[in-house]
């Protein structure tokens, strides 16, 4: 599992004890090249010991586009960005987005990363003064009418409720709170994988000097690939993208 702070927060509590994890740079949302480099690093570092590597990312500035495997599935959800995920799926972020466009989210896991205007807006009082602070927050803000905090479970929930609610105020914006739901989280972990999620299948042929592997009994893509080392003399790759729903293969 690769994803970013604030999406491994909600999903840790659903994870199996056996799925390793690795946490992402939050900042790499905002340099997509930067972002598609750190995940294909990520993929290609975790490629030879797990058959498959769930991506906890939408196509956030359509960094995931292009990403491949040369020896394992990749899983990844067809969202815009991380809130669907939160909401549990593409119709419910539809809706919300239909409803009020201009609609600024907050989940547990945001808060904690600290990466948000709110925030930011710490750092500006303390360099420019407060006054100045609060124009350049609310020129920053100017297209939103809404605050909404995602309502994920958490155990400590009326603290980040608080801190929703305070910057709702101070910044004149109207709050809300939505359950979160779990659905696209779990989709993506356990399956199946449906019109929700794309997964890509890469099929590599290799060439090798051996006629035979010494392999014996029950044996995983891993094994497989630890007992070519030293044998392979070339390989080819072809990379297949599934999904249920026609609109999404495309």
């Amino acid at each position: 599992m690769e994803a970013c702070a604030a999406v491994i927060e909600e999903m840790l509590p659903l994870l199996p004890p056996e799925v390793q994890t690795q946490t992402l740079d939050f900042g790499l949302h905002l340099r997509p090249d930067g972002l598609r480099r750190s995940l294909q690093e990520a993929i290609d570092a975790s490629a030879s010991t797990a058959d498959t590597i769930i991506l906890g990312y939408g196509l956030c500035s359509q960094a995931v586009i292009g990403l491949r495997s040369g020896s394992c599935m990749l899983v990844v959800p067809r969202v815009d960005d991380c809130i669907a995920i939160f909401l549990g799926s593409r119709a419910a972020y539809k809706e919300q987005a239909g409803r009020e466009p201009g609609t600024y989210y907050l989940t547990k896991g945001w808060i904690e990363v600290g990466d948000s205007p709110f925030q930011e807006y710490h750092k500006l009082a303390e360099h420019y003064g407060q006054q100045k602070a609060d124009r350049m927050l609310k020129l920053t803000l100017k297209n939103y009418t809404r605050l909404v905090f995602i309502n994920t479970g958490d155990r400590d929930l009326e603290r980040y409720r608080e801190y929703a609610r305070q910057n709702s105020v101070k910044f004149g914006l109207r709050y809300e709170e939505i359950d979160g739901a779990t659905t696209l989280v779990k989709e993506m972990i356990f399956g199946p994988w449906n019109d929700e999620i794309v997964h890509r299948y890469a099929f590599t042929v290799y060439a090798l000097d051996v006629p035979r592997l010494t392999l014996s009994g029950d044996f995983a893509c891993r094994d497989v690939l630890k007992a070519m080392q030293g044998h392979i003399l070339d390989r080819a790759v072809l990379t297949g993208t599934y999904t249920l729903n026609p609109e999404l293969g495309a």
